[in-house]
């Protein structure tokens, strides 16, 4: 039986033989009218919502980008070669076109000797290692063992690594081992001395150096890379570096030497034109890449239904004016005149449709022609829509920032009417309910009643007529 309520009443066709769940169904319908426009806004706003931050993100990536290219320096890029696989040359920040010869003379390398073959360290245990400085460092480690040796050394600050290193056996086939000591930095300055003996012994004289003691040996001694500029002239230089690098041959390039060359190795820092055009492309894709979501987001498009009939329907972004003026203003800061002359003179093309283009061709002519005034171009496009993006997409007060917040705080707002209105309308469905029981009830009432009468005065009659 359908129509059952809370009361536990069927009231369809109870006395009335009203269908009452339909009448009370429709009611509710025309009931529930200003919440359906209430759930439509909440669509349409949430829709909006998603639309504006995406936006937003768009505009940030492009504050950032046009930010960076602002900054003082940004376009200063430059390209090293290396005539030789001997030297690699790195780019870095403050980097000016230029040229040098180079002759690599030696390679930094850390120092390394090993003590003679042996079963234990010999006593007394104490070690001094005294490094490039001169300052002894005293070490004593727990035992004789070669291995509490080792760690005492390895857990030092004198800057060495010992590793115990199998060497045989002796005449009565006890296993011998030798200590192996390396620096852990290169460089002359990584040179040490390792003693068997306290400081007060080494000062004293009566230390024993482990690395020059019978049966050791020097491996490798410390030195520094060194490299030679200008060789055979009058100014010929040689300069150091405690490892295989070079970061103040030429101002903003690392050179780094992997092999010794004799002969002079040609080192040409030149400006990249292909790395400042990367940058103005990527500013121009930053800006087409948000006006391709506000187009998509803006234009008008027809659906047909199963009955043929068209509709036609703007985008969520048409008639925002805060859109329109956030557009506006981006297309003004990239195409706006600078000291006169037009963007597109230097590749950077406003074209017909109200978009941005960038020419590459235009742009590399341009900056081989006059690179200073292409550059400061560049940057003084990039200043201007970094004030237009950050403007627009600043997480704290940014316009897009402040209308996707506007429009949350009216979502929730209108979720908070909708709330409201279940309320209502299960009070107001309620009341139906107990209205048409009611009625149903008196009904039956009045039938009961009228079936009485009916018996009575039928009563009355058979009686009358029996007399």
């Amino acid at each position: 039986m359908k129509g059952r309520i809370d009361m536990g009443i069927s009231l369809d066709g109870l006395s009335s033989g009203l269908d009452t769940t339909s009448l009370i169904t429709q009611l509710m319908t025309a009931e529930a009218a200003p919440q359906n426009l209430l759930k439509t806004q909440v669509t349409t706003s949430n829709t909006m919502i998603s639309a504006l931050q995406g936006l937003n993100t768009r505009m940030a990536t492009l504050a950032d980008s046009a930010t960076a290219a602002a900054k003082v320096g940004s376009l200063d890029l430059y390209s090293a070669t290396s005539s030789s696989p001997a030297l690699t040359v790195a780019v870095a920040t403050g980097a000016s076109a230029g040229e040098l010869q180079v002759v690599v003379s030696a390679l930094a390398q850390s120092q390394v000797g090993v003590s003679a073959a042996m079963a234990a360290w010999p006593s007394p245990s104490t070690i001094t290692i005294v490094g490039h400085s001169g300052t002894p460092l005293e070490i004593t480690p727990a035992s004789n063992s070669l291995d509490d040796v080792a760690s005492a050394i390895n857990s030092s600050t004198a800057g060495v690594t010992a590793t115990k290193v199998a060497s045989g056996v002796d005449g009565s086939g006890t296993k011998l081992y030798r200590l192996q000591f390396s620096s852990k930095t290169s460089g002359a300055a990584s040179s040490f001395t390792i003693y068997q003996g306290s400081a007060a012994d080494v000062a004293g004289g009566t230390a024993t150096n482990v690395l020059t003691a019978p049966g050791s040996a020097m491996i490798k001694t410390a030195q520094d890379a060194s490299v030679t500029l200008w060789k055979g002239t009058s100014a010929e230089q040689v300069i150091t570096s405690s490892s295989n690098t070079f970061t103040d041959l030429l101002p903003g390039i690392s050179i780094t030497a992997s092999a010794v060359a004799a002969g002079p190795v040609n080192i040409a820092v030149t400006r990249d034109d292909t790395k400042i055009a990367a940058v103005a492309k990527g500013l121009v894709d930053s800006i087409s890449s948000a006006f391709v979501l506000i187009a998509a987001q803006t234009a008008v498009s027809t659906t047909t239904d199963a009955s043929g009939k068209s509709t036609t329907s703007a985008g969520i972004f048409a008639g925002d004016s805060n859109i329109r003026d956030i557009r506006q203003k981006t297309l003004d800061a990239a195409s706006a005149p600078i000291n006169g002359h037009s963007p597109s003179e230097y590749g950077i093309v406003l074209t017909r449709t109200g978009t941005i283009t960038f020419d590459p061709d235009k742009f590399a002519a341009a900056l081989v022609a006059d690179p200073t005034t292409v550059m400061a171009a560049v940057q003084t496009i990039a200043t201007r829509i970094a004030t237009v993006a950050t403007a627009a997409s600043d997480k704290y007060d940014g316009a897009l920032t402040n209308q996707i917040r506007g429009d949350q705080s009216q979502v929730k707002n209108l979720g908070d009417q909708i709330s409201a209105w279940d309320v209502r309308l299960a009070s107001r469905k309620s009341t139906l309910q107990r209205t048409y029981s009611a009625m149903e009830v008196l009904l039956s009432n009045m039938k009961a009643q009228s079936a009485a009468l009916t018996s009575q005065l039928s009563s009355l009659s058979t009686s009358t007529t029996t007399r």
